[in-house]
């Protein structure tokens, strides 16, 4: 599958709702952590996959901030899930010269998983080649809240002016600060929605949905989005003509 891709038309960040744990689990007759752990192998096929095509960025939407409302035993399942992660993936990531970042409120994270995060953060800061972004306690409308204070912040201080506010300002006060936005984004299981992930960098994000539930994803099916996004035209409001080479 990679040998039908044009390597020099790969996007720099790919970003991924990684949806249907439960669902999969259901399917098997067992509970929604099940769903859950098997999805550590589609997270590192997606892993492998984006550093094979020399993607820079990898941003996974893994838990958002509507997840808190969701069972406490299946919450305090998924935080213990994150540490044991985090802990057993930090020397692969070290050894493929991968950087880990994440994006969100993680502060509201249990302790034990913000530490573990935070020390991941720190041990791969060096590294140089992929960035895996996790989006942790995070959504779309809290970042964009979270932006507008800081903004008003410095407005009610006098170090920025309302008429000098752009488009770029709201960018650079963003999680995502300094991160080029997705040119592609994938979501799994079928549904067809975004579900207040990167509201603002999205703006013109090309839109992959597949029906494999996220425990079944694997490389193939990342290289067949990339493949899908290859065939399109992207024209940022443009012609067609305008955009041709």
């Amino acid at each position: 599958m990679k040998e039908k891709l044009d390597l020099t038309r790969i996007p720099r960040h790919l970003a991924i709702i990684m949806d249907g744990n439960g669902r999969w689990a259901k399917k098997k007759g067992a509970m929604r952590i099940f769903g859950h752990r098997h999805a550590i192998q589609a997270v590192k096929d997606a892993i492998e996959g984006a550093d094979n095509l020399g993607i820079k960025y990898l941003t996974l939407f893994s838990f958002s901030t509507e997840n808190w409302s969701r069972p406490q035993d299946e919450v305090k399942a998924l935080m213990e899930l994150l540490v044991k992660t985090i802990i057993d993936e930090v020397s692969l990531m070290m050894k493929n010269n991968i950087r880990l970042r994440s994006i969100g409120d993680v502060e509201s994270l249990p302790k034990s998983a913000y530490e573990k995060l935070i020390e991941a953060q720190r041990q791969t800061e060096s590294n140089t080649g992929l960035t895996v972004i996790l989006a942790l306690s995070y959504s779309g409308q809290w970042e964009l809240t979270q932006a507008t204070k800081r903004i008003a912040q410095k407005v009610s201080e006098g170090k920025l002016k309302p008429e000098e506010i752009t488009q770029q300002t709201v960018a650079d006060h963003l999680e995502t600060a300094g991160i080029p936005d997705p040119e592609l984004m994938i979501r799994t299981s079928g549904e067809y929605r975004i579900s207040n992930f990167l509201l603002w960098q999205l703006a013109y994000t090309e839109l992959y949905f597949t029906p494999v539930l996220w425990p079944d994803f694997r490389i193939e099916h990342l290289y067949a989005a990339v493949e899908d996004y290859q065939k399109r035209e992207r024209r940022f409001g443009k012609t067609g003509e305008q955009v041709k080479p």
